[in-house]
């Protein structure tokens, strides 16, 4: 019988031949690095679920933010942890809270050479840990909320961030948001759109991670697990409200999701690899269950082959260090 004409084990033989007709790139620069900041920490305190994690103090975030430019990631995404937490989060909105003071710190010791982004919502800021402000019978009211988040961000941009990312799935909120920043001249202010937020299991270790107050669940404003249509009704609302770049949370288990909104979406497209999907990883490694430095990398690939143009991961500096930059 004969062989085919076209073999195509002939392009994996070797190495240098696999690398040229690889058809998804992972550059540093795709890359965004999450972090916590602590207020008032003494030095930086370890995530229990999320090894390799912290909590960061001031001088720690400077110092890793300036690391993970070194190692040229393309953005840092900061998360505060405030000493004191209310019904309507207003540590969120205090210029001297423990998220702008961040801000500043960060945006002063790497200036414009990564992109600085914040986390615009609530929940790490309230005492009930919803993302919104809460009405009299304790459900979210979206348009107080809305009221909130534009104040948010405002003083998010005043403090130096480059991008504000809305993520609390409060219907309007990046229309809110954009007007806001027009208003306070922060016209060059991008925002990034969680566009389709799902109500995951998957978040666990991050609510560790920004000491949560959250009681009862999220699912009357977060996307349901079951749907895919939904986010791309999103994803309409979104980018008719000014979104700059959207994004999928969580990424690996919502690849099909996140192929869907980058084949409608006309702006760059964002992927959280969030931190249950970090830490299933990382527990599976240091059990000898799975080479850790090939899955990482193969995690990471999946999320750009599905339509990712840019990924959130805790390992951006780490892998960044051991990819190429052009």
């Amino acid at each position: 019988m004969p062989f085919p004409t076209h073999r195509p084990r002939r392009l994996r033989s070797t190495p240098a031949l696999r690398r040229l007709v690889a058809e998804t790139t992972l550059r540093p620069r795709q890359l965004v690095l999450p972090m916590f900041v602590k207020e008032g920490a003494a030095e930086p305190a370890p995530v229990a679920s999320m090894p390799g994690v912290v909590q960061h103090t001031r001088d720690s975030l400077r110092k890793a933010a300036a690391e993970a430019v070194a190692a040229g990631i393309g953005g840092l995404m900061l998360f505060g942890v405030p000493a004191r937490h209310d019904a309507t989060g207003s540590a969120g909105l205090d210029p001297d809270g423990v998220l702008n003071v961040a801000l500043r710190d960060v945006r002063g010791e790497v200036g414009d050479a990564t992109v600085v982004m914040a986390d615009t919502c609530l929940d790490e800021f309230t005492d009930h840990g919803h993302c919104g402000v809460l009405d009299e019978r304790g459900a979210v009211d979206n348009d107080a909320t809305l009221a909130v988040y534009g104040r948010m961000a405002v003083a998010q941009a005043d403090a130096g961030a480059h991008v504000v990312g809305p993520s609390g799935m409060m219907d309007g909120q990046v229309g809110a948001i954009r007007a806001a920043l027009d208003a306070a001249g922060h016209a060059d202010t991008g925002i990034l759109a969680y566009t389709a937020k799902y109500a995951s299991a998957f978040y666990g270790p991050f609510r560790d991670a920004v000491n949560s107050q959250l009681r009862g669940d999220r699912k009357s404003y977060q996307q349901d697990p079951s749907n895919v249509r939904e986010s791309l009704r999103e994803l309409a609302l979104d980018l008719a409200e000014g979104a700059d770049l959207v994004m999928v949370k969580p990424a690996m288990a919502y690849l099909d999701v996140l192929r869907a909104v980058a084949e409608a979406a006309d702006v760059p497209v964002a992927a959280y690899q969030v931190s249950g999907e970090y830490a299933m990883v990382e527990a599976a490694a240091e059990r000898g269950w799975l080479d850790r430095d090939r899955a990482i990398l193969e995690t990471l690939t999946a999320i750009r082959r599905a339509g990712a143009d840019v990924v959130l991961t805790y390992w951006a500096t780490e892998v960044a260090g051991r990819l190429d930059r052009d």
